[in-house]
């Protein structure tokens, strides 16, 4: 495997993620704006509260955390690949 330490924080990025997933529920009346996070629902006008606030961070997280599992697992693939089979 190549780079474990960055396997290792992409790991760690996922609890945080899902705390504020859960604490952003717990803020006043939850984000409210279902699974899509539809516009409209999460504006200002409709839920003023930090909830859709802690929920939009929590899925930027969990983003940048598949981003980073996804580099780590392409640059193994090309290091363990052989040199005369260029796959990338």
């Amino acid at each position: 495997m190549a780079f474990p330490r960055l396997n290792n924080i992409s790991f760690w990025l996922l609890p945080p993620s899902l705390m504020l997933l859960l604490l952003s529920s717990l803020v006043e009346n939850g984000a409210g704006t279902g699974w899509t996070v539809y516009p409209p629902l999460s504006s200002i006008q409709s839920h003023s509260g930090g909830a859709v606030d802690l929920a939009i961070f929590s899925l930027h997280l969990a983003g940048i955390s598949s981003l980073l599992g996804t580099l780590r697992l392409l640059s193994s693939a090309n290091i363990s690949s052989n040199r005369n089979n260029l796959c990338f």
